[in-house]
């Protein structure tokens, strides 16, 4: 069963006790992401990110880094559009020693200028390498001029400009106005007593000052943006992303929306894959998948091909959404669809790391924990009426918004446009 505490300065605590394991699954959570910066800030996010990993006043980098490997545990990071998570994941007996590093880490980062300008560097290797990389690159363009005019625009790893005017005095304020304790929450599943558990967070945590964050400047969110984007890199194939409005996190028709993406373009057997590239051999790649995010969302199909098969590709994705949108699918499909969905769900929630991720960000996000009968029973009331409701809000032809990068020499954007609009 889950279980919601508050620290006494503020900080809210998930806590799901799994008697049968042997591990624990630690994570903080805190809702400050790409979306939350303004544009002089874009990517310090993440840059904060990094830095929580440099060392504090009793740790070394090399440290943090030892003491971790010496318990055979786990120990990351990752920054979103909307918030950034540490976690680690141990033995139930090594758990003390893991807070106490994660703690000392995120309570008392040094920042030091030293270490600001070695992770700069870093950082700006991380981003040639996602530009190198025509897959990702792609899909930060899709979400760039989709969501264009919003903070959700904003790329994650941020730019080499943007990241080159930081310095540790910025961070460590930027650190202070948006990492309050309104703003945080602690995630925890595994096998522990939970009054334990609570004494233990509150020792380590509850001295943290009672702080509220910076509010982020209100800004319309909601927002779609119809575009197309092509950038040319030095590659034989073409990348290519066909994006449409999408529902929000948690709009009533997750599930049937979950169900039309599987469907659709979510695996070896779905629509995509078996007309695209196994009847036409138009494409190696194709897939499709949702963004979901607080207040709005984005549908995205994804492939890579022959520059000379995207005119092709685009027609015979067109047939594929008329036919889910005029003949939905079987009875027996939405059965099987349902059956690899709530097994993948049950089979992933036996991982603490999964579990603890699951009750955390939906812990911050939306305020609330679902228990897992009830989503799967929510899974399990999908209609194929609601399924094909979901196509037909999602391929609206007229919103549809295309991105490119790789080798697009005579490759004529906007006809594709033209034919997904016919």
């Amino acid at each position: 069963m889950v279980k919601i505490k508050e620290l006494s300065n503020g900080i809210r605590v998930v806590m799901e006790n799994l008697p049968y394991v042997r591990s624990i699954s630690f994570g903080i959570y805190v809702k400050n992401g790409s979306s939350c910066e303004s544009e002089d800030f874009e990517g310090i996010s993440h840059f904060i990110e990094h830095m929580l990993f440099k060392g504090t006043e009793k740790r070394s980098a090399k440290q943090i880094a030892e003491d971790m490997d010496e318990l055979g545990g786990q120990i990351n990071a990752y920054t979103t559009k909307e918030y950034t998570c540490y976690h680690t994941r141990t033995l139930d007996t090594h758990f003390d020693k893991a807070l106490d590093i994660l703690g000392d880490m995120f309570l008392n980062p040094k920042f030091d200028e030293n270490d600001v300008k070695k992770e700069r560097n870093v950082i700006i290797e991380e981003i040639n390498m996602y530009d190198d990389d025509p897959e990702e690159l792609v899909q930060d363009i899709i979400q760039g001029i989709t969501l264009k005019g919003t903070r959700l625009s904003h790329p994650i790893l941020g730019t080499a400009e943007k990241i080159s005017a930081f310095n540790s005095e910025i961070i460590k304020n930027y650190f202070k106005e948006n990492y309050g304790n309104d703003k945080t929450v602690i995630s925890v599943v595994g096998n522990f007593e939970p009054d334990i558990m609570l004494e233990k967070l509150e020792k380590t945590f509850g001295a943290k000052a009672e702080t509220e964050s910076k509010s982020a400047e209100s800004l319309d969110i909601s927002g779609y943006s119809q575009a197309v984007m092509a950038k040319e890199k030095d590659t034989e194939q073409l990348h290519i992303c066909i994006a449409f409005p999408g529902y929000k996190r948690e709009d009533v028709m997750k599930y049937p929306y979950t169900i039309m993406n599987t469907v659709f373009g979510g695996g070896m057997s779905s629509m995509l894959f078996q007309k695209i590239r196994e009847e036409k051999g138009l494409s190696y790649s194709i897939y499709s998948f949702p963004m979901a995010f607080e207040s709005t969302g984005l549908f995205i199909i994804y492939t890579a091909l022959n520059p000379s098969q995207a005119k092709d590709m685009c027609i015979a994705l067109k047939e594929c959404i008329k036919d889910l949108k005029t003949n939905g699918i079987s009875e027996e499909l939405l059965r099987k669809t349902k059956t690899q969905l709530i097994s993948n769900f049950i089979i992933g929630n036996e991982s603490t790391l999964n579990r603890m991720t699951s009750n955390g960000v939906s812990f911050l996000m939306n305020g609330f924990v679902k228990p897992q009968e009830e989503i799967i029973k929510e899974a399990e009331e999908v209609t194929l009426n609601s399924v094909i409701e979901a196509a037909n809000y999602v391929f609206d032809m007229e919103k549809a918004s295309i991105a490119a990068a790789g080798n697009i020499s005579g490759v004529d954007f906007n006809e594709m446009l033209g034919i997904l609009k016919e």
